[in-house]
């Protein structure tokens, strides 16, 4: 089993940028597919992107393409997701997530079988 700690998050006005990590533990990290998911008030839990195993392939949400950017950096353990051009629609609590299984095309939250603690994003107009 690999545990999952994240950092960052915070509030931020529409515009601007902000950067969420999630360090993993446990086991070897390489060996992961990685997931950032998002999950606002009353809402269902959303993809918003993924990376493979090597960090090569990544594949997002079409609300995150263009101002999203998953990367990963396997020595650190860590995985990353910079948020810009935020918008107040981005507000949402922000869940990392890592499954042995699959693809970076993994798009659903049953496809993880590990979850960080989540992080608050708060984007105010």
């Amino acid at each position: 089993q690999v545990q999952l700690v994240q950092s960052g998050g915070g509030w931020v006005q529409a515009g601007g940028s902000l950067r969420l990590s999630c360090a993993a533990s446990g086991r070897i990290f390489s060996n992961y597919i990685m997931g950032w998911f998002r999950q606002a008030p009353g809402k269902e839990r959303d993809f918003v992107a993924a990376i493979s195993k090597s960090g090569g392939i990544t594949n997002y949400a079409d609300s995150a393409k263009g101002r999203f950017t998953i990367s990963r950096d396997n020595a650190k353990k860590t995985v990353y997701l910079q948020m810009s051009s935020l918008k107040p629609e981005d507000t949402a609590v922000y869940y990392c997530a890592a499954t042995y299984s699959g693809t970076s095309a993994n798009t659903r939250p049953r496809d993880y079988d590990y979850w960080g603690q989540g992080t608050q994003v708060t984007v105010s107009s």
